[in-house]
Order: structure tokens, then C-alpha cells, then sequence
């Protein structure tokens, strides 16, 4: 991957979303999305402005001159989410960071082996960040699906595919209704961390609070869980107090029942603005009549990654497992 080629797709982006936004007098991040709807379809009536046109014109050509890598391109529309973003303090708002989206890549890799014809899904696509950065790492082909509720971030998602010319099927809706969607092998998602709101679409999951709202990062997990295959895999970008909070023994009690717990990779501390935002990735498997737990758990304190050796010790350490343990737990 060419850096180069990464700041060109960035640069066109974000003049033309500055020019759509400046000039249509619309949000930055709805300008991307019309930017790259452009890109695609010059013939969109985007603007009756011909001086607009024009401008947007001059820079969707840098698009026809040279054909861009897909990471090249998730990159570059990454470095304007993020520009558009900026002073964003929802947690939804937030983006995957690159070394989170490449680890969780490497463990798909690890999960889904030979499978030629994988379903993978995440339930919090966000912008289609995480989701198509491990799409662009897996080895074969798969069947992606993603969803979210926020128009604004899943019309960033469709044109973020479109761009790279991934196929994925999206859900505008809250994750936690109901899904026209059969069971998949592999569910990927950066977990909303709070409380849901809505007390009664709640009470239909398990892990309902008794009183109050419930955690939507704990019904994420159950609803998860519904839409995997038996003895499929889950991979969850989770907060590091998700086993310490007020409602964390009921989570605990429901994942004995229903999943086995492959994992616990805790990210390194100096990557987070302050300790209460430190994240780690949960390997689950979805219980099946030919499942077991692994003899082990892999728990990992993964070191910075910008100490290579470091990090080279701890993958030997992850690949030793998966070859230990992996092999006897596919169902």
C-alpha cells in the first residue's frame, strides 16, 4: 500500500466535501457521503450549482486517473470520517483504530480457516471501517452483512463499501430488533458501550436489567450470540470493566450457558486517552451438541505496538494456542 496513494484519496475527499459543505451549507460528514456518492455517479443530481460541479468534477477525476488498492482507499476515506469527527463524544461516533482492526483481521483469519464461503456480520458497522478492514485482510471471499441506526454513519458505510467495491448487504435499524438475517460464522463488532434506552424492546433479551436500562453492550453480545451459527465465532472490541460492572455476574452466568470463552486480548493502556476508556478483544464460540471449551482460554496483556519484538513474542504466543487449541474446537 502506497502512502501517497492514501493522502490522494483523502485530499479529494475532503475537497470536495468542503466544498459541498461550504457551499450547500450541509454537515461535513453528510458532504463525504454525497462526495463519494459523486464519485460513483457522476449523473447524481447533487448540486445545480455549476461552479460546484465544476469543482467537484476536478477532484472525482484523481478517481479515474490511476485505480486505488482497497486499503488504500478505506484509508483515505477513514482520514476524512475522522477529520468530520473531530470534537464527536459519542461513543458511537467513535472510529475503530487501525491496530484494533488489523488484530481483529489476523483473528479471523485464525477462526474461519479454509472456509471459502463465510457469512461474517457486525451489528455496530458504524461507518463500514472495522468491518471492510477485515474484510481486506481475510484470504477468501465472504458474505458481509453490517447495520446500524444512525442514517448519517450507515450512508457513510454503504458509500465506504461502494468505494472499495466490497458487496455488503446493510441494515438501516437498531440491532437490537429483529433481523431478516439466516445465522453466520463470524460476528465482528466495536461494542456500543451505555445504556439502551428503549426499557421495553429490553425485557425481550436475557440480560435485561432488573431495574433501570439495560446495557446495550451486554444485549449486543446476546443478540450476537442469536444471530451466529452453533459453534460459529464472535470477535468484540469490549470495554476492559465489561466483567466488573453492576451487571456483570448476570453476563457472566449467561455466557457460561450459551458460549465458551476462546479468549481475552487486552490492549495496552497507552493506547487510550485515560484508563476507563481501555479496551480489550472477547473470543467467544456459540455453544453447539459438537462443541468444547478449550483447555485453556488464551488471556494476553498485549504490549504496545510499537515495540516489535515485543509483538512478535506475543503472535508466536497466539499462534502456538490456535494450533494447540483451535484444532479441537471446530465443530
Amino acid at each position: 500500500m502506497e502512502q501517497q496513494n492514501v493522502e490522494k484519496v483523502y485530499q479529494a475527499l475532503d475537497q470536495m466535501a468542503e466544498a459541498l459543505e461550504t457551499r450547500e451549507n450541509i454537515p461535513y460528514l453528510d458532504a463525504l457521503g454525497a462526495a463519494m456518492e459523486y464519485i460513483l455517479d457522476r449523473d447524481t443530481e447533487i448540486t445545480e450549482q455549476p461552479l460546484l460541479k465544476q469543482q467537484l468534477e476536478k477532484h472525482a477525476a484523481v478517481f479515474d486517473d490511476q485505480s486505488y488498492q482497497k486499503e488504500e482507499i478505506r484509508k483515505g476515506i477513514q482520514l476524512s470520517i475522522l477529520k468530520g469527527m473531530k470534537g464527536a463524544t459519542q461513543q458511537q461516533h467513535m472510529l475503530t483504530p487501525d491496530t484494533v482492526a488489523m488484530l481483529i483481521g489476523y483473528l479471523t483469519n485464525k477462526l474461519i480457516g479454509k472456509n471459502e464461503d463465510f457469512r461474517i456480520f457486525d451489528p455496530a458497522v458504524g461507518t463500514g471501517n472495522l468491518l471492510t478492514a477485515v474484510l481486506n485482510q481475510v484470504e477468501r471471499e465472504g458474505h458481509a452483512y453490517g447495520s446500524d441506526v444512525d442514517p448519517t454513519l450507515i450512508q457513510l458505510a454503504v458509500m465506504n463499501a461502494n468505494m472499495q467495491e466490497r458487496q455488503i448487504e446493510f441494515f438501516h435499524q437498531d440491532s437490537l430488533r429483529p433481523f431478516l438475517l439466516e445465522p453466520v460464522d463470524l460476528v465482528v463488532s466495536d461494542l456500543p458501550v451505555g445504556y439502551y434506552p428503549d426499557d421495553i424492546q429490553a425485557a425481550q433479551f436475557e440480560l435485561k436489567a432488573e431495574e433501570g436500562h439495560s446495557y446495550s453492550h451486554h444485549l449486543f453480545i446476546e443478540q450476537s450470540l442469536h444471530y451466529t451459527k452453533e459453534g460459529g465465532y464472535l470477535l468484540f472490541v469490549v470495554p476492559n470493566f465489561l466483567f466488573e460492572s453492576d451487571q456483570a455476574r448476570s453476563l457472566h452466568t449467561f455466557l457460561q450457558q450459551h458460549a465458551h470463552i476462546l479468549g481475552l486480548l487486552q490492549f495496552p493502556e497507552s493506547m487510550f486517552k485515560n484508563e476507563s476508556q481501555a479496551k480489550s478483544v472477547l473470543i467467544l464460540q456459540k455453544k453447539g451438541t459438537l462443541t468444547t471449551a478449550p483447555k485453556q482460554a488464551l488471556l494476553v496483556q498485549l504490549p504496545s505496538f510499537k515495540n516489535p519484538n515485543a509483538m512478535a513474542n506475543v503472535l508466536k504466543q497466539i499462534n502456538d494456542w490456535f494450533d494447540n487449541e483451535l484444532s479441537g474446537l471446530k465443530n
